[in-house]
């Protein structure tokens, strides 16, 4: 697996706002563009910008994600720390950037940014650049740290001995939002996720598995790594996804013996899951080589 670094050629998926059979509205998935620097995704998957100039996603209407938690009592924040958390036997360590213009007493969307196999957080930062972007949009962003070695989270077929010994970075990420709506005042409506190759796997991942707290996910470079039949989100969630046509180490067409599906056989999915309508994707394209099929 790689580090997490520039890739040409990528594909974007998005589905966001399909129509359920029902007439009502859901996130989804979509297709195929190209890239900036294929380590980091947009500040918000299925996300508006807001009066504050943070990001807004309408999570009520389907059961969730939580609704913002209280903010008395909350106190100002470093700009930039880590952060261990203490899960069972294990400490697990996030590192965390809090925008300057964050105010204690209003509720403030997070991002949790996923690094690649055998990178760690603060290269996720740096190659996302998503920390200047939380400084302009008004956003917190964390940056977890894998384990193992070489360094990675269990995403289900990905990756490394994160994966082989069942280390669960679910618990992980639910523990990160946990604290980040200890310490902060969170809206547990704009709690997103993202992340790059192994990081792309956990967003797809943490899209079935924490549906009930995470309003959307942005993975780039990432297919499901858990059994589809496995995947059943509690509620329709918005979906972002980038992937590269030329990809050689997560290959666009799938690969089998790594029980990878193919990017089309996961955005089909998400699309399923969402509840869609239009099983057939809508294809545009703005960029040669871009198209983006959109559910």
């Amino acid at each position: 697996m790689r580090l997490a670094r520039p890739l040409a050629a990528f594909v974007l998926t998005l589905a966001l706002g399909c129509t359920r059979p029902n007439g009502s509205q859901a996130g989804g998935t979509g297709g195929t563009g190209t890239g900036g620097n294929g380590a980091g995704a947009p500040a918000a998957a299925g996300a508006s910008s807001g009066d504050d100039g943070g990001v807004i996603v309408d999570g009520g209407g389907d059961g969730g994600p939580i609704t913002p938690t209280a903010c008395s009592g909350k106190l100002s924040q470093p700009l930039d720390s880590a952060w261990t958390l203490h899960l069972g036997a294990v400490d697990r360590t996030v590192e965390v950037h809090v925008p300057p213009s964050y105010d204690p007493a209003k509720p403030t969307p997070l991002i949790l940014n996923f690094h690649g196999y055998t990178s760690n957080g603060m290269q996720q930062a740096a190659v996302s650049n998503m920390s200047a972007k939380a400084d302009s949009a008004n956003f917190v962003v964390a940056y977890p740290e894998g384990t193992g070695s070489p360094t990675g989270f269990n995403a289900g077929a990905c990756c490394g001995q994160a994966a082989q010994d069942g280390v669960d970075d679910v618990g992980f990420a639910r523990a990160i939002i946990a604290e980040a709506s200890a310490r902060l005042c969170l809206d547990g409506k704009r709690v997103f996720v993202t992340g790059f190759s192994n990081g792309g796997f956990m967003s797809h991942r943490l899209a079935c598995e924490l549906a009930d707290v995470v309003a959307a996910v942005a993975p780039v470079s990432g297919v499901l790594g858990i059994p589809a039949a496995s995947c059943t989100p509690k509620r329709p969630i918005a979906v972002i996804d980038f992937h590269g046509m030329s990809d050689g180490t997560v290959p666009y067409a799938g690969d089998p013996q790594s029980g990878w599906p193919s990017a089309p056989d996961t955005f089909a999915g998400w699309a399923g899951r969402d509840q869609c309508s239009d099983a057939t994707p809508t294809q545009t394209s703005f960029i040669t080589p871009t198209t983006i099929p959109t559910f």
